[in-house]
């Protein structure tokens, strides 16, 4: 620790902190490939029948690096697919880069069966299919999971997003809600002027345009990419998912300051992360009807699961933060206001990229313009059209 100016003491980086970091994500990384193809016995059995007999196997990669407390909830989950469903179907789970070495290329891998499946950050393929900014959150957006069930569950997002995805030859099983993502730092950010000339990770797309509209020069890079980068300076600032999750990447060794919104809110730009599981079409359609049903079902409730898991290990990681010296710094209820006016219209070009975009929009519309949300009113969109 070292004395700044200003009286703060300053973290630094020891060798041996680095090379910590770097043999827990090597030693993570081996113990995933070893253990991805085992089972586990885990909750009430399916019922078996003929057609657990051929037991159909699935090689599915999750977007979560190995040894990360994501990437351990997702390999619990599909370790207890075995006993559930009678041995009918398996999930062999693979982490980050095992078999598909970058975003790319898990879309073109599950595509073309390399992989049967996919649980991947929605928003990734905002390149591919535009409609995809809209089917995770996004800046000002519905900031409560529950906003996203009621869309995803009860308006209809769940259908039409399985019709977009039928267009490239996968089945879009269902959201899996993950946590907010947050950002950390190397200098403290206290306000939307403290983006000006910072530069920052981001996933891309809409959340990058937003920060670029308040002077922020932004770089997308994978989660496993972003410690380097902070390491080395090429970047200041980096947003990823929640503080359990980015303690396990190392981000204390390499940033002192952790950005929230207001009092009750841990993100303004991607305040409901949302993940899924994907699956190649063929692959789907090969499963009986019982077995697709009972599938949508144990995403309904891996969500939950894995979401609880996920916030309940955040508050065990802000204690760690806090210990090893990071500061939390909070945007206000105006910056709030000021960050969503910013954001509307750019959620407009988005929506008008194709006509897919534009329906799963007009249902996002719609419902933060009814007065339950009332985050949208006809002034925030006058002379704006779809």
């Amino acid at each position: 620790m070292t004395e700044k100016s200003n009286g703060e003491m300053e973290r630094k980086v020891s060798p041996s902190n680095t090379t910590d970091r770097r043999s827990f994500l090597k030693t993570a990384a081996v113990a995933g490939a070893t253990v991805a193809g085992g089972a586990a016995v885990l909750g009430a059995p399916f019922i078996r029948n003929a057609e657990a007999a051929k037991g159909t196997v699935w090689k599915i990669q999750s977007t979560w690096d190995a040894g990360t407390t994501g990437y351990n909830l997702f390999e619990k989950w599909c370790k207890g697919f075995e006993e559930k469903s009678g041995g009918e179907l398996i999930l062999k789970p693979f982490p980050a880069k095992a078999v598909a070495a970058d975003n790319n290329a898990l879309f073109e891998a599950v595509k073309s069966g390399v992989l049967q499946a996919m649980n991947p950050f929605t928003l990734y393929w905002a390149g591919k299919i535009p409609a995809t900014v809209f089917l995770s959150s996004y800046p000002g957006g519905p900031d409560q999971p529950a906003q996203w069930d009621t869309m995803y569950y009860g308006l209809g997002m769940t259908e039409l997003a399985r019709e977009i995805y039928a267009k490239h030859g996968l089945f879009f099983v269902g959201h899996i809600h993950h946590d907010a993502n947050i950002i950390h730092s190397k200098k403290p950010v206290t306000s939307l002027e403290d983006f000006k000339g910072l530069k920052l990770r981001v996933p891309g797309g809409m959340v990058a345009e937003v920060f670029q509209s308040f002077g922020s020069a932004t770089v997308s890079l994978p989660g496993s990419d972003i410690f380097p980068a902070l390491e080395k300076g090429t970047i200041d600032a980096a947003d990823y998912v929640g503080p359990a999750v980015n303690w396990d990447l190392g981000f204390a060794q390499v940033t002192n300051y952790i950005l929230f919104g207001p009092p009750g809110t841990m993100s303004l730009y991607q305040p409901v992360d949302v993940m899924d599981l994907t699956v190649n079409m063929r692959a789907w359609d090969r499963l009986s009807p019982k077995m697709k049903q009972f599938v949508e079902e144990e995403v309904q409730v891996y969500s939950k699961d894995h979401f609880v898991g996920i916030q309940t290990k955040n508050v065990e990681a802000m204690k760690k933060f806090l210990d090893a010296g990071s500061k939390v710094n909070r945007l206000s209820t105006d910056d709030v206001l000021r960050f969503r006016k910013a954001a509307i219209p750019i959620w407009y070009k988005w929506a008008k990229k194709d006509a897919d975009a534009t329906r799963v929009f007009k249902i996002h519309l719609d419902y933060m313009m009814n007065d339950i949300c009332g985050y949208v009113t006809p002034d925030d969109i006058k002379g704006m059209t779809l």
